[in-house]
């Protein structure tokens, strides 16, 4: 019974990130959830409370995820910015629920704890490679992963479309050029 509710509730997660990501919170309908997932619609409110909680789980599902797969690496920040640019690629649905998130809950100051938590230990990573010398200080840490994290995007296909493989390609490389250049020293901190 147990791993068919956890079925059940994972089917439901992937119908609601599906359905979230195309409509947003207010234009989602638990409905359609259930109906994409094959599930009771009364199995949301039981398993997540509301939409909006259904909401919730559905985001700090996808911030866990990313972090587990795309772990920062304050020693090489353009790579970092290049696997989160293929994350992009692989789950064009973070980015639309990014921007939903955004949009329908008031900004980056209300992301939750999750990703709150985790930009916190990103941010001190960095700050740690930046007293050791091995990243320049011109921004401070969070400023630092802010941009990093804006220019992997930067190369999503739901912002701009890549027409095959090596426009796709060119795109990446452009990202980790410019995140090399970010972090690049300048010529007098070489002396």
């Amino acid at each position: 019974m147990a791993r068919d509710a956890e079925d059940t509730r994972r089917r439901l997660l992937a119908a609601a990130a599906d359905e979230f990501a195309q409509r947003g919170i207010a234009g989602a309908r638990v409905d359609r959830i259930a109906a994409a997932a094959g599930a009771n619609k009364a199995l949301i409110y039981t398993y997540f409370g509301n939409k909006d909680q259904l909401f919730d789980a559905v985001f700090d599902a996808l911030v866990v995820s990313t972090v587990a797969e795309v772990p920062i690496d304050p020693g090489d920040l353009p790579e970092y910015a290049g696997r989160l640019f293929d994350r992009n690629q692989t789950h064009p649905q973070a980015l639309r629920l990014l921007l939903w998130h955004s949009l329908e809950r008031g900004g980056m100051v209300a992301l939750p704890e999750a990703v709150a938590l985790s930009n916190a230990d990103k941010a001190a990573a960095i700050a740690a490679a930046q007293r050791a010398g091995r990243l320049p200080d011109r921004y401070p840490p969070e400023e630092l992963l802010l941009l990093v994290v804006a220019l992997s995007m930067l190369g999503s296909a739901e912002l701009a479309p890549a027409d095959g493989p090596e426009a796709l390609s060119r795109r990446r490389q452009t990202v980790t050029d410019a995140v090399a250049r970010l972090v690049a020293r300048d010529r007098e901190e070489q002396r």
